[in-house]
């Protein structure tokens, strides 16, 4: 990927408007978390958890994970080079491709990140959509890997929705924020079987914690 100057300038400028910004909203949550443990528990293992999440409901979880070093897949173009600036703020790392473009690159670079013992997070029916469908790269990743995918969810009680392609939601300040954190999903291979499977179940463990993650809300207004 080649950027001209000015579209590195640009880049730099957003990220650097943009971090302070979203840094300052994030620390005006609310937090209720389940599951927080299981992170942890990966790392204990000996093994690196992969994390799945729905491509918008990325915002607050930049905030939540950062600073661990977790390598995320960021487009080769202008909009991924000010998108991977920002994450890396946030004390991420990149790894630079997408279904479209370079992604068996990325994808590489994410098995060798986790063979080196970090961690890597996927928006699994991202970067393009269709929304709400698990792609096939995250149970790969984990089926060639041994790495366990550990599946999020996040929901707020008061939050923007964009009107894009994925309906990102961005929570609004002091909002509620509730994050659910799944049980451990083990890959055994990379047969198409096996990735059909495996995808499924990581599509329904994604509903089930959407599901709970709203009941939390729920059970938070209660008290």
């Amino acid at each position: 990927m080649r950027l001209s100057a000015t579209q590195r300038f640009k880049a730099t400028l957003i990220a650097g408007t943009t971090f302070p910004l979203i840094a300052l909203l994030c620390r005006t949550y609310r937090w209720r978390v389940e599951g927080a443990g299981r992170y942890a528990e990966i790392i204990s293992s000996g093994r690196q958890p992969i994390l799945a999440l729905w491509h918008g409901r990325i915002l607050a979880g930049l905030h939540h994970f950062r600073n661990r070093g977790i390598v995320v897949i960021t487009s080769q173009n202008f909009d991924g080079e000010w998108i991977a600036r920002i994450l890396q703020k946030f004390g991420f790392g990149t790894a630079r491709g997408s279904t479209s473009r370079g992604g068996a690159r990325a994808l590489s670079q994410l098995r060798r990140d986790l063979l080196a013992g970090k961690a890597a997070a996927f928006t699994v029916d991202g970067p393009r959509g269709p929304a709400r469908v698990v792609q096939p790269g995250v149970v790969f990743l984990a089926g060639a890997t041994g790495n366990p995918i550990l599946p999020y969810h996040i929901e707020s009680n008061r939050h923007w929705t964009l009107n894009s392609w994925d309906r990102t939601q961005i929570p609004k300040p002091f909002a509620m924020v509730a994050l659910a954190i799944g049980e451990p999903l083990t890959v055994p291979g990379t047969d198409d079987t096996v990735l059909e499977t495996y995808a499924y179940s990581l599509d329904e463990a994604l509903r089930g914690l959407e599901s709970r993650t709203l009941q939390m809300l729920v059970e938070a207004q209660r008290e």
